[in-house]
């Protein structure tokens, strides 16, 4: 196992042992930067120029970070009819393919614009569901294109209504990456990446109309300026480098894991793999299978660097492996078990979920329509991955008729009252005014 630096763990029964906490410096501490004060620092610098001095900050920053001089920020219809000449229309077929696939997926996620339910006699409530009206993305360039994040970013929001849908993305845009936000239906596409996109989008300039929220993945300085300017704006949630994790027993097909898992290693230095098994002889057969993957992988050096955040738990018996998975929360999870629906129950946190021998990580980031920007560093935990919800908000209704508001009206009055609230109670007696009793009474 030294060959590619991964880590073999043995469990006792016990999740709080010293191994899970071996475990949790590896995977987890990764998204961790030592150094996050002097980034936080950058980005609030950044921030402040972004709102100070608008496109002139966002141009020098691009030209200092990307070396890239801008005569303007906004990519011309023009340039978006040249991209389509650069990509092989086979490629610009299937993007259009993916987009079909997303936009139906996330159709099934839209909620009612409005329902009301009658709960007692004169007593009406219910949810309207609206969505924003104007919503920024920012896909990531850097080490690879992301066209398949343009389409995952973008559709959901129109899907879900959203008036005016904008993206960033660092100079140069790759042509493949501004078709996909063609297809994906975006209304404008600034040429800009890291903080200053974040700031422009959040902040507003002379080129580009605030947003209202902001969603996407990026790097340790994007994430920052997103977490700096929420409350100026909403987000979507932190995220860091791409994980993966797998849950696995005797019946899976050891080169169908390890390819799993060398898949996600090569998204970035960074990113993190864990196998958690029941046997310690799958854990030995997929670490030689992943050997043999990444011998000849064409993004080996990042594969090898990911390796050192990685490894594998052999736990005692399936059940405390799903436990020990539900810790971690991994950002992609895939299930190779005996019985998949049985440990698909048990699974409480995981961004995607991948079941079956049959269902690589693959099919989700590309093709089956099920997004795959995602909360990683155990951020399943707390928030789910970007879905047509993200890109609505909802207001309660209620409406009543006089004998429903008779119903709750000693309600009201005693606990408005009891909190010294007359006027509150007033509110109900101005509409319900009290008999007066008579002398007989």
């Amino acid at each position: 196992m030294d060959t590619h630096q991964c880590v073999l763990f043995i469990s006792h029964n016990n999740i709080e042992s010293d191994m899970m906490q071996q475990l949790e410096e590896g995977f987890w501490q990764r998204n961790r930067s030592s150094k996050v004060d002097d980034v936080m620092e950058t980005a609030r610098n950044i921030i402040a120029d972004v709102q100070k001095d608008g496109d002139k900050a966002i141009k020098a920053y691009t030209e200092k970070f990307d070396k890239i001089k801008l005569d303007r920020l906004q990519v011309s219809r023009e340039e978006i009819e040249e991209a389509y000449e650069k990509v092989d229309p086979e490629l610009v077929e299937e993007l259009e393919n993916a987009a079909y696939n997303i936009e139906r997926f996330h159709k099934m996620q839209l909620p009612q614009d409005l329902w009301l339910s009658e709960v007692e006699p004169g007593i009406t409530l219910g949810v309207k569901s609206t969505p924003l009206e104007r919503v920024g993305c920012y896909i990531p360039g850097g080490r690879a294109s992301y066209p398949s994040t343009a389409l995952m970013c973008v559709i959901p929001a129109r899907v879900a209504g959203v008036d005016e849908v904008v993206c960033c993305t660092p100079a140069p845009i790759n042509p493949a990456t501004l078709v996909a936000l063609d297809i994906a239906g975006v209304d404008e596409i600034y040429s800009i990446g890291g903080i200053q996109a974040i700031a422009g989008m959040a902040l507003g300039t002379e080129s580009i109309e605030p947003v209202q929220k902001i969603v996407g993945p990026g790097n340790v300085f994007v994430t920052a300026a997103k977490t700096l300017l929420r409350g100026k704006i909403e987000i979507d949630f932190p995220a860091g480098p791409s994980e993966a994790g797998v849950l696995a027993d005797d019946s899976c097909d050891p080169a169908y894991v390890a390819s799993d898992l060398v898949a996600q290693a090569e998204h970035d230095p960074m990113s993190a793999f864990i196998l958690i098994t029941d046997s310690e002889d799958v854990a030995k057969v997929v670490d030689k299978e992943i050997e043999k993957q990444v011998k000849d992988a064409p993004r080996k050096e990042i594969i090898m660097a990911a390796m050192k955040n990685s490894g594998y738990i052999v736990a005692d018996d399936m059940e405390i492996a799903i436990e020990m998975m539900n810790d971690v929360a991994p950002e992609h999870l895939c299930i190779q078990t005996k019985d998949v629906m049985d440990t698909l129950s048990k699974v409480k946190n995981a961004g995607s979920i991948f079941v079956g021998r049959y269902t690589p990580i693959a099919a989700g980031d590309y093709a089956s329509g099920t997004n795959h920007v995602l909360p990683t560093a155990s951020g399943a935990k707390l928030y789910s991955g970007l879905n047509v919800a993200h890109f609505r908000k909802t207001s309660t209704v209620q409406m009543l008729s006089k004998d429903g508001l008779d119903i709750l009206s000693p309600t009201i009055r005693k606990i408005s009252k009891s909190e010294g609230l007359y006027a509150h109670c007033n509110s109900v007696d101005i509409r319900l005014p009290k008999k007066k009793k008579s002398k007989d009474e």
